[in-house]
């Protein structure tokens, strides 16, 4: 038990001084994700501001302040407060002889360093599309999955406004993709890291960007903004789940746009109950459940 409480310890004491490092710019500018964050937000929300698609919304939208503390919320404090349960589970499986090598399908540590990275943004993108798909089918993952749902004006810090359950749904996740990798994680992994916050922004934010015919490999604002319509084509539990990638739905044909003018309704039947403040939406999904 001391082992455990000690891993639990010295990962929570350890990410604290990695977070105040990076915001006292002790951390190199390239790695530094709390300024990488804020840089990458203030030049998405000037594209906002310089090219809004939609004209008659508001430059500080509908719950733009709820939005901005969930994104230093989710990246920065939960992180916080999540790391020791994880450093106890690896200290835990390595007892169990479970190993980051055990579910290891190849090993990319001795090729090109721009493949290594293109394979492992791949399948991590894949993994998170996979379980954002099962938080839209499946009632008790919806019931969290609601609050990134509940926003009415999409803008660029739309993108981490989300239950601080889907951290642990998918977390798992991504070390699962890690494990497959040999548990290989790229040295320049942060590139790959900003790339997905830069697109996740864009693809929330108030800027009409299609990519041209790019737009079947990355996702894109005018595919995410019908993810979030309010009516959804019948029979369908949900629509365009990519995260970085579009590929994965038009692979699986779970790609949807009838049109492009911007004005689609989004949110979801029901939302004009959803709590609009912090707490209420955090406690939502434990004591309620509905489709």
């Amino acid at each position: 038990m001391e082992k455990y409480l000690e891993a639990f310890l010295n990962a929570v004491t350890g990410t604290v001084s990695w977070t105040w490092s990076s915001i006292i710019f002790e951390v190199p500018w390239y790695s530094n994700f709390f300024w990488g964050l804020i840089v990458i937000s203030l030049l998405v929300w000037g594209l906002e501001m310089a090219f809004p698609w939609r004209k008659n919304q508001s430059i500080f939208r509908q719950d733009f302040w709820l939005d901005g503390f969930y994104m230093f919320f989710n990246f920065f404090i939960f992180a916080i407060a999540i790391s020791g349960f994880y450093k106890v589970l690896e200290v835990l499986f390595m007892d169990m002889n479970i190993t980051a090598k055990s579910l290891a399908l190849i090993d990319p540590s001795g090729w090109p360093m721009w493949m290594q990275l293109l394979v492992f943004f791949i399948v991590l993108d894949f993994l998170q599309w996979f379980t954002h798909t099962l938080l839209h089918r499946f009632s008790f993952f919806w019931n969290f999955h609601k609050v990134h749902h509940s926003v009415k004006e999409m803008g660029f810090a739309a993108h981490l406004r989300y239950h601080w359950m889907e951290n642990i749904l998918y977390k798992p996740l991504k070390t699962f993709g890690v494990m497959i990798l040999g548990g290989f994680e790229p040295e320049q992994a942060y590139i790959v890291h900003f790339l997905a916050i830069t697109i996740g922004h864009l693809n929330h934010a108030n800027v009409k960007i299609t990519w041209g015919p790019l737009k079947y490999i990355i996702n894109n604002p005018v595919m995410h903004l019908y993810h979030h319509a309010y009516h959804l084509p019948e029979g369908k539990y949900g629509v365009n789940f990519g995260i970085s990638l579009s590929l994965w739905d038009y692979i699986f044909k779970t790609n949807y746009i009838p049109e492009d003018s911007g004005t689609v309704e989004i949110g979801f039947v029901g939302d004009d109950k959803f709590p609009k403040d912090f707490i209420g939406q955090s406690t939502y999904g434990f004591f309620r459940r509905g489709k």
